[in-house]
């Protein structure tokens, strides 16, 4: 079988201590026809450096040196000069099992699918990536949709752009791109293409190791840019909405709602700005309650009656919930 190009993209930001084993587990990948595109984004440190020495000894990569923009930014510089009939993401602090594009490769000429997706792990250090098996499933449509809003750790696996193959056709011939100057990224963008692809293969395999000794990632810290999680979410309602999803609403606003309660009770005193922070997450939780009165209707009574709560008194709600943790 002739392998066909496929263009994995590395953002690259100030990631010297990451990027060596990163680069070489994508060098080092079974499937040999890559393009592998590292959009260095105005890295500081010796980032941008490390990627042109590994550029001189392998002709398969290509350096983009950028002004920093951020990882959408970077994610979109990286499409925009990809080549391939296929793209990957691989975030650079990350590393990948060498057989993580032949297997997501392979799972897409099996099934005829537009997009392929692996499980991950969290590692540390060299920590293995690669195990399971062959089993695969696929989702369509709405169906596909649903996993978004399933239990946290498979949602995620399904909302992250890094453990995917994409067709380059869902990003070339629709125009989609990642929202720039925003963080939570996957989250405004991963629904689109899903609506776009119509069915995704999922393979049953962990071949991508999540790096999670980063102090520098997004999640280990709150601040007022998480509220663009939110919008990310108020954006895909208006999708369900236009394109036919209407099932998938009331977890959608569950969803909305439920964070903007866990938002409010991590605005502690080390945060900046925290008490106009929980006024806007109050405020948003009585606009969500609102315009989604007739979907959050269908949620269950103690689901309602604890917003309702909430709503009345922050610190009640608190109390209640740690007296049903104790006693349950």
């Amino acid at each position: 079988m002739n392998e066909e190009l496929i263009s994995i993209i590395v953002p690259v930001y100030n990631v010297e201590a990451y990027i060596h084993q990163c680069i070489k587990s994508i060098i080092e990948q079974s499937y040999k026809n890559l393009e592998i595109i590292l959009v260095d984004d105005g890295s500081k440190d010796k980032s941008g450096k490390i990627c042109d020495d590994y550029a001189r000894k392998d002709k398969r990569i290509k350096v983009i040196h950028k002004k920093n923009g951020g990882l959408s930014d970077s994610r979109n510089a990286g499409i925009t000069v990809a080549t391939g009939k296929y793209i990957a993401f691989v975030d650079s602090d990350d590393y990948v099992s060498p057989h993580f594009i032949q297997k997501l490769y392979q799972l897409l000429q099996d099934t005829g699918c537009a997009i392929g997706q692996c499980r991950f792990s969290y590692v540390k250090g060299d920590g293995l990536v690669d195990e399971g098996d062959s089993a695969f499933c696929i989702y369509r449509g709405e169906s596909l949709m649903e996993q978004l809003y399933g239990p946290e750790e498979k949602a995620t696996c399904f909302v992250v752009a890094w453990n995917k193959l994409y067709r380059a056709e869902l990003f070339k011939e629709t125009g989609i791109r990642y929202p720039e100057g925003r963080i939570h990224e996957d989250e405004a963008t991963t629904y689109r293409l899903f609506h776009e692809a119509k069915k995704l293969a999922f393979l049953d395999r962990v071949l991508y190791g999540y790096y999670t000794e980063n102090g520098g990632s997004i999640t280990s810290v709150f601040s007022a840019k998480r509220l663009q999680w939110l919008t990310a979410h108020e954006e895909r309602i208006a999708f369900f909405k236009k394109n036919g999803y209407e099932k998938l609403l009331p977890a959608a606003y569950r969803k909305l709602c439920d964070a903007c309660i866990t938002f409010y009770f991590r605005c502690t005193e080390q945060v900046k700005d925290a008490e106009e922070l929980k006024k806007e997450l109050r405020k948003r939780l009585e606009t969500y309650r609102a315009n989604g009165a007739a979907w959050i209707a269908a949620l269950p009574l103690k689901t309602r009656m604890g917003y309702e709560l909430f709503s009345m008194s922050p610190g009640l709600y608190a109390k209640m919930l740690q007296k049903m943790q104790e006693t349950s």
